[in-house]
């Protein structure tokens, strides 16, 4: 039996093409339903396994006042994570899970307290730079579930506090913001040493000469970790020099989210923060737009140019809704260069001098889902309906192999062995969970 189910996974390419050949929505086959609610069941039942409660520090492990969630059931990955924990909120909330959900934004805002931003996770070690900013739709989300305005209006002081560091620590000359960090000089060369050994065999220190050298490479190399990204080609290892689509992209939300938030509270700030956003959008097209082909790329403001690499971060302006509905046309119409047979890669594929990560084949469950819901929200339900196929199917095959969910997966081969690591790849819930609990119910509700 057990192998008669394992051959009709392998025949999602048929399926595939009969479910999501025309724009029309049709029922999912029952081996199909059947296996991806195995996977849901995993889930739902594992999600308890990745709770943790520590409340006081401990060695290196800060301390929080609430239970929260972890990447992983086991091994690498014990503490929180900045917007893992965005994508793993999304199946939380969906599995019913609405309490943790919270906790976990509470344990954020307490951070954001403390620190005046939201660290990496936490650890110690994570407190020289943060990571890309998703508190305010985490907040959304759970605001929509409980309609709690106590805590949203408890909520917002926080909120803006970490606004304001992105405002104020983050921001370039050009008025759009940056990923950088807050370590030492010591930390930013030891980090040039670390952290660029994770680019593979391909790189050599001996390029940086002189002190101020390697400072500066490592200082890139944190502020690339604060990314989310790291690493990938999309900033040529010069990080800080660059506004990248998808931050800024977040930030537009924040903006819109404050307008929303203050209007539930009838609170007359929202006209302020909707000029906000408003004049974010326009910097936004000046500057990380391409008129030629009509998509959106990071900017490079020091050299005052675009990017040359295309990646997955163009669909973070569909998720937030700031791009016009030509511009969404467009990236629809250019899927081609990140789409493939099992997923969205990072970056449209090219050659590279080291090893990347954040890049082709490589499939991210994040990249996945802004890809899908950015498309859905312009009526792209096809493409939307398509790439969460792909998705789900892929876990699902890989879980019937493994037993197990993965960090990532190879979006030409649909495999967890063939993928670009820097680290031993490990088993993970997190954000692949969250991913795919929201993504196969998109899919169950057709």
């Amino acid at each position: 039996m057990k192998k008669l189910q394992y051959c009709l996974l392998l025949m999602i390419p048929f399926f595939f093409a009969c479910n999501f050949a025309s724009k029309e929505k049709k029922t999912l086959p029952d081996p199909e339903r059947k296996s991806f609610s195995k996977v849901n069941e995993f889930i739902k039942a594992n999600w308890v396994n990745t709770i943790r409660t520590h409340r006081n520090d401990s060695a290196d492990l800060i301390g929080l006042p609430k239970p929260y969630t972890v990447p992983s059931i086991k091994g690498m990955f014990q503490e929180m994570y900045y917007w893992d924990t965005y994508f793993t909120n999304l199946g939380l909330i969906l599995d019913g899970n609405v309490e943790q959900a919270k906790n976990n934004c509470d344990d954020m805002m307490f951070l954001v307290y403390i620190y005046g931003f939201m660290p990496n996770g936490n650890r110690t070690f994570y407190l020289n730079r943060s990571q890309p900013p998703y508190l305010s739709m985490m907040i959304r989300d759970v605001f929509e579930k409980t309609k709690d305005t106590n805590w949203l209006s408890k909520s917002l002081p926080v909120l803006e506090k970490e606004y304001n560091f992105w405002m104020t620590k983050r921001i370039t000359p050009i008025g759009l913001n940056r990923f950088s960090n807050f370590a030492t000089a010591s930390e930013k060369e030891e980090s040039m040493y670390g952290l660029g050994k994770r680019l593979g065999e391909n790189y050599d220190t001996a390029i940086y000469k002189t002190a101020a050298e390697k400072i500066t490479a490592g200082s890139h190399f944190l502020a690339e970790c604060e990314s989310g990204w790291d690493f990938n080609p999309r900033f040529e290892r010069r990080c800080e020099d660059f506004c990248p689509i998808d931050l800024n992209s977040n930030l537009y939300m924040y903006e819109n989210n404050f307008a929303f938030f203050y209007s539930q509270l009838q609170n007359r700030d929202t006209a302020k923060w909707t000029a906000l956003a408003g004049s974010r959008k326009a910097l936004m097209n000046k500057y990380l737009f391409n008129p030629g082909d009509g998509l959106f790329y990071d900017y490079d403001f020091v050299n005052n140019k675009l990017s040359t690499i295309y990646s997955a971060g163009v669909f973070s302006a569909l998720w937030s809704n700031i791009a016009t509905k030509q511009q969404a046309q467009t990236v629809n119409d250019s899927l081609s260069k990140l789409e493939f047979n099992y997923g969205i890669a990072a970056c449209t594929p090219g050659k590279r001098q080291y090893n990347y990560q954040w890049d082709y084949p490589n499939g991210w469950p994040c990249l996945q889902f802004l890809a899908m819901k950015g498309l859905h929200n312009y009526g792209f339900d096809e493409a939307a309906g398509r790439i969460a196929y792909k998705y789900v199917s892929t876990v699902a095959v890989n879980f019937e192999k493994t037993n197990n969910l993965w960090e990532k997966y190879n979006i030409t081969d649909g495999t967890t062995t063939n993928v670009n690591n820097e680290y031993d790849m490990p088993a993970m819930m997190g954000w692949t969970a969250g991913v795919y609990v929201y993504l196969s119910d998109y899919l169950l509700k057709k």
